[in-house]
């Protein structure tokens, strides 16, 4: 077994050799413009980012030409967000979203209201980090105009239900926005049963290369419209301009491709890594915590908290396995997660855990050897913490009056 151990499949996964393959003939023999309509150079561009449009489009049961490449889910965020509330600002201004939104909704909600073009309702979750579809329709009003909720949680795997907000967002007539980005490739995704009109997600997290994400736009039932972000050479049928990234696209497609034909097995085999992963370091190790909810969650999502014990020090402690406390989007923070605290997660708890993000090219192996090493690590930094020595001596440490320096 080599080391270091990648086990944060969160925040980007390895590229799958296959989605290489397909795509180094597009950087040197294939080069051509796929905007160039009139010499075989752009054909040749323009096919291959048709293919790819298709291969992405037939995993989540869309339409090919609902498909808009952007340089990543960030962006689309960006755009599904400030496309939609300026294209229908005559109609109103407001969002509903919820509080463990990722930081590209959530930024881009709050700079939407700093500028005064939006105002944004944030629901809460329940202690799983579930929105409850109800609380979707008691926040509509007259001036609703976008819904944008997750499909599933970055750091804790919770899969909120989707389908159910989706219902209540036709039966408004509001658009709906869906972050797909961590669950699309993992779990089956449906535009049309789940009622989405806007969706992003990006190849990076699913085996393919980074800098390419998408945004898909309902065609029809309703049309959807948003007004571009970027002006250019009105490249995507006028809602993202600029040259398209046609290795970048081929990849993504082939990722899709490969999802789409292994997602069921794949989903299967990494529950079952998960499991056994929570199963070793949960049975040895008392006062750990299971954050999320324990069966509505990504298959390969683990993330643990673990009592009188720091996070950072545990990462410091498992140089040797990738792991993190948190998103790889806010981790230039020392804040514990946004995400377990809107749960209801103490701030100590809340900075005592980890998440583990299991991926196509783990095994067993490896998931032992972090077993083991885990349970090492935290047994060690616990004999060394006084709080824990205190905790097992039954003082409450809630009741203890520390002394002012």
């Amino acid at each position: 077994m080599k080391l270091p151990i990648f086990l944060d499949n969160h925040s980007t996964t390895p590229m799958d050799p296959r989605v290489l393959e397909a795509m180094l003939p597009y950087f040197v023999e294939k080069f051509g413009n796929a905007a160039s309509r009139n010499h075989a150079f752009g054909w040749e561009a323009e096919e291959a980012v048709e293919n790819a449009r298709k291969q992405i489009a037939k995993l989540i049961h869309a339409d090919s030409k609902e498909i808009v490449f952007t340089s990543g889910a960030t962006e689309s965020d960006n755009l599904a967000l400030k496309g939609v509330i300026e294209m229908y600002h005559e109609k109103g201004n407001h969002i509903i979203t919820s509080t463990t939104e990722h930081r590209a909704v959530l930024d881009t909600a709050k700079s939407l209201e700093t500028k005064g073009k939006a105002t944004v309702t944030y629901l809460s979750v329940d202690k799983y980090g579930m929105v409850n579809p109800e609380d979707v329709r008691k926040a509509i009003t007259d001036k609703t105009v976008l819904i944008s909720i997750m499909l599933a949680n970055n750091e804790i795997g919770t899969i909120n239900p989707v389908k159910e907000i989706g219902k209540i967002a036709k039966e408004k007539g509001i658009l709906f926005h869906c972050d797909a980005t961590q669950g699309v490739g993992k779990i089956p995704v449906n535009v049309q049963e789940m009622g989405i009109d806007l969706m992003s997600f990006s190849a990076h997290k699913i085996y393919g290369p980074k800098g390419i994400g998408v945004l898909y736009v309902r065609k029809k039932a309703p049309r959807v419209r948003i007004a571009a972000q970027m002006d250019g050479g009105g490249h995507e049928r006028g809602m993202r301009s600029g040259t398209l990234a046609v290795p970048l696209i081929v990849g993504f497609g082939r990722a899709c491709e490969i999802c789409e034909q292994e997602m069921d097995a794949e989903g299967r085999k990494l529950a079952a890594m998960r499991d056994r992963l929570q199963a070793g370091i949960m049975k040895a190790l008392e006062e750990t915590y299971l954050n999320g909810h324990p069966t509505q969650r990504l298959p390969h999502n683990l993330n643990i908290s673990f009592a009188y014990v720091e996070g950072e020090s545990l990462l410091m402690g498992l140089k040797e396995i990738a792991l993190s406390s948190g998103s790889a989007c806010t981790s230039a923070t020392l804040e514990p997660s946004y995400v377990l605290r809107a749960l209801g997660v103490g701030s100590d708890l809340a900075h005592s855990s980890i998440r583990f993000g299991l991926g196509r090219f783990n095994t067993d192996e490896q998931v032992d050897y972090t077993i083991k090493r885990m349970i090492e690590i935290v047994t060690r930094l616990r004999e060394m913490s006084p709080l824990y020595e205190m905790a097992k001596e039954g003082v409450d440490l809630k009741s203890v009056q520390w002394a002012a320096h």
